[in-house]
């Protein structure tokens, strides 16, 4: 890579896009050709300034658009652009509550199935990763900080342990648009905080965690589904008391 230091908008949630839209600038440029591989995630993070969970959603963005491609145990390549069609659920495709309540249907038949099978194939560094994201998660939340990002991370970390990469590819195309609260943040009967909600969250995530590292892809199955539904379903009443407003 150059020797160039981008000037990255310093919002946490915008610097993985921000690092898309570098490095998609020197594929276009020629910078990057097809066939390159990508420098470690490490020397990544020293030339852009930023984290390693930074660099991952970059990477899982990109390779939800086509222009990488990750071979497990070798490395990252770029790919010839236009070489394959992204699937792709924009920000403009989940501008409703039904929108997102499509979408959480989605995953749940997408993270149950990664969930178990992570818990049959996940390594130590998997595991590892996955407890920083929640820790991560964890450190946002009682300091009252974003944490669109650290959720979206944990997941992806999930997926990534499957060890089958359509699974990372799928829920990086998705992005962290399939955590849907800095969209719809209306409050239902019983919430008493937004502190409160994501305390429930990182609990379920800690059930989900605690299968995965007891090996135990059933019980990672089910703590996905019910994390996952009971979002869905909160979803729902909120969409059934906008009717009602109505």
């Amino acid at each position: 890579m150059d020797a160039r230091s981008p000037t990255f908008p310093r919002k946490p949630r915008n610097l993985a896009q921000a690092l898309v839209d570098e490095l998609t600038g020197r594929v276009r440029s020629g910078t990057l050709a097809p066939g390159d591989k990508l420098p470690t995630e490490a020397e990544i993070m020293r030339e852009f300034g930023v984290s390693r969970t930074v660099v991952r959603e970059a990477i899982s963005k990109l390779q939800a658009a086509g222009l990488m491609q990750t071979r497990h145990g070798v490395g990252t390549f770029v790919n010839a652009l236009g070489e394959s069609a992204p699937f792709r659920i924009g920000a403009e495709q989940l501008a409703t509550i039904n929108d997102v309540i499509a979408m959480l249907e989605l995953r749940i038949g997408l993270e149950a199935e990664a969930a178990s099978l992570a818990a049959l194939r996940r390594t130590d560094a998997n595991l590892q990763a996955m407890r920083d994201a929640q820790a991560a998660f964890h450190h946002a939340v009682r300091n009252g900080e974003d944490a669109v990002v650290a959720d979206f991370q944990f997941h992806l970390e999930i997926a990534r342990a499957t060890q089958n990469v359509h699974f990372s590819s799928m829920l990086g195309a998705l992005g962290a648009t399939v955590i849907p609260r800095s969209r719809l943040a209306q409050t239902v009967p019983g919430d008493t905080s937004p502190t409160s909600y994501l305390e429930k969250v990182y609990v379920e995530h800690e059930s989900i965690l605690s299968a995965i590292a007891s090996h135990d892809p059933e019980s990672a199955r089910t703590a996905m589904r019910i994390h996952l539904a009971n979002s869905r379903e909160r979803r729902r009443l909120l969409s059934s008391l906008s009717q009602d407003e109505h």
